[in-house]
């Protein structure tokens, strides 16, 4: 990547602080795609189990030489999405807020999830509506994003402010291609996104332009490989590798891009950010 004198000097002068993080992260053991909830998936297309497996590790690994804490979650056989982790709940201000999935074929991970956070101590609470978890309810500063439109159900929005004692701020999706608000939005640090505005109504783009005025906008280039599926400490960007463009934005900002190729798990409809779920303190 080639960047100039005059725009390298501009990125030293606004610095990102990394802030270790806490993830959880479930092995692809039974990934594969057998059914289809979202347009990403082709159970026609074969999955290359041993590929995924490594891709996946190669994630992992890339946390832990960052210096992160990465928990493994055992993956439970006939659930092929529970390695996308994201979508197992929420966890912060001493509350565990598990999923409730909008398909069947996924109910069986709310169970699995639950069990892994009374093991780590916690009381698991389910909200009456559907909640899809950090696929759909991200943490920015002091507030959450929460998206709706396909999964997450906008009454479960009031229902996760009540539990968590955050503002919960609701942002329609449109575009079925981003069925999830982690897959149009990237959490960069307490005060930056990135976002992809087309995958947004008109009010959640007035929104996000009123709450996040210095947003970086991506190109549908790098929004149409889940380049915003990513996942930030604050001054690292782990990406998915082939959003190239948004990696040189990234770095225009300060922040520093890591990409990684999860070409396998792309095929369920997922990559980076769905595969971790953060553990808020």
């Amino acid at each position: 990547m080639t960047i100039s004198p005059d725009v390298a000097a501009e990125s030293t002068r606004t610095p990102r602080t990394q802030r270790l993080r806490h993830y959880a992260m479930t092995p692809p053991t039974y990934f594969t795609v057998e059914y289809a909830i979202n347009p990403w998936m082709d159970t026609s297309t074969p999955v290359d189990a041993r590929l995924a497996l490594a891709q996946w590790e190669n994630l992992r690994d890339t946390y832990v030489r960052l210096g992160h804490t990465v928990d493994l979650v055992a993956p439970v056989a006939g659930l092929p999405d529970m390695v996308y982790a994201a979508n197992a709940g929420l966890i912060i201000n001493g509350t565990a807020v598990v999923a409730q999935f909008k398909h069947a074929e996924r109910y069986g991970e709310s169970v699995a999830y639950a069990a892994w956070m009374a093991e780590r101590g916690h009381d698991p609470v389910a909200t009456r509506h559907v909640n899809e978890g950090q696929g759909d309810l991200l943490v920015v500063g002091s507030m959450i994003l929460a998206g709706t439109g396909f999964r997450t159900h906008p009454h479960a929005h009031a229902e996760i402010a009540d539990l968590t004692g955050m503002p919960v701020i609701s942002l329609e999706l449109v575009d079925p291609r981003f069925y999830h608000l982690d897959t149009a939005l990237s959490v960069l640090d307490d005060s930056t996104i990135a976002y992809y505005p087309p995958a947004f109504t008109d009010h959640a783009r007035a929104q996000l332009r009123r709450l996040f005025p210095d947003a970086i906008e991506v190109a549908s280039t790098d929004a149409y490989v889940l380049g915003l599926n990513a996942v930030s400490d604050g001054k690292h960007v782990v990406h998915p590798a082939q959003a190239t463009g948004f990696a040189e934005q990234l770095y225009h900002a300060g922040f520093h891009p890591i990409g990684v190729d999860l070409s396998e798990l792309l095929k369920g409809g997922g990559s980076v950010k769905c595969c971790t779920l953060e553990v808020f303190s």
